[in-house]
């Protein structure tokens, strides 16, 4: 993972530090660039313990094309609960009474994720405050709302006519970005198919990276996307190529980025997918029990505050 720490150190030593939407506050860096082969290991950051499962079962839910955090929560995925909690907050005038970040603001989410937990996915409070609109998997699979299914659309292309150049899915739709409680961050991506080696290669434009928490899922998920597809293509995975525009870290990450940074990287690991994947419909019933990582060392976890 020398390739991520090369630009977490770059943003750490020269970023400009500049406002942001949350109220933060960033250093940030704009265009960089990093591409990771994928012959016979798994990008999965071992400088800090990544957890791979709740990066799968938040792959999964995008390919199911869900949109309602219901899902994620059942499989104990919680990377999703601060944006629908706090438009909750917002939309109901209670933010004086639970200031962001306060420990009445955690006690609170806390309260409304275990009340989730035991309502119905059709439940009328879950649909109307725990739905983020139409994100990236319902713009991955109904584009716009008009069932153009991209996903299925870029393997159709990948397999008959793999020198195709259009084989995007984009996750961005100008016409749906004000009915999104967050504006897709990891905006678009593009399959390549090297037909001289049989090789699947997938690059991703993403717009706005939070560079210490969320990039290193992005890569892991990225990356088990091109080997997923690649299983249903009949291709090999070949390389993941990650393109940043704003790339930063928050002021409250710094911190954790020195230690991060200080620890010396480990031996990456390997991805299995246990089950045997043909199809589009193979991948919407994958659960996180069908994968299997192998031989991963990290170090322990290091934790910071999400911005919202």
């Amino acid at each position: 993972m020398k390739q991520y720490l090369e630009l977490l150190q770059e943003i750490r030593d020269n970023g400009i530090g500049k406002d942001d939407r949350t109220g933060t506050w960033v250093r940030w860096v704009f265009w960089l660039q990093a591409k990771y082969n994928l012959d016979n290991w798994f990008p999965l950051v071992t400088t800090k313990k990544t957890f791979l499962r709740i990066i799968i079962v938040e792959l999964i839910w995008l390919l199911r094309w869900e949109t309602n955090i219901k899902y994620l929560v059942d499989r104990n995925c919680h990377i999703w609960d601060e944006w629908p909690f706090q438009n909750y907050i917002d939309s109901n005038n209670l933010s004086e009474n639970f200031p962001k970040y306060s420990d009445l603001w955690m006690e609170e989410k806390s309260n409304f994720i275990n009340k989730i937990k035991n309502l119905s996915e059709d439940d009328e409070f879950v649909i109307k405050w725990w739905d983020l609109g139409p994100v990236y998997g319902h713009q991955w699979r109904n584009f716009n709302s008009q069932w153009v299914d991209q996903i299925k659309n870029a393997i159709e292309q990948i397999k008959v006519n793999p020198t195709n150049r259009r084989i995007i899915v984009s996750a961005w739709n100008p016409a749906q970005i004000d009915d999104m409680l967050l504006p897709p961050c990891h905006a678009f991506f593009q399959f390549n198919v090297d037909t001289a080696n049989n090789r699947l290669n997938l690059q991703l434009y993403q717009r706005s990276a939070d560079m210490f928490l969320w990039v290193p899922f992005n890569i892991a998920s990225y990356s088990t996307l091109l080997i997923m597809i690649a299983k249903i293509t009949w291709l090999t995975p070949g390389t993941f190529t990650h393109t940043l525009w704003d790339a930063h870290i928050y002021n409250n990450h710094v911190d954790q980025v020195n230690q991060q940074l200080s620890n010396e990287p480990l031996p990456l690991s390997e991805l299995n997918i246990k089950r045997e994947l043909k199809t589009l419909e193979d991948l919407e019933k994958l659960e996180w029990e069908d994968f299997e990582l192998l031989n991963y060392q990290s170090h322990w976890v290091i934790k910071a505050p999400v911005a919202v």
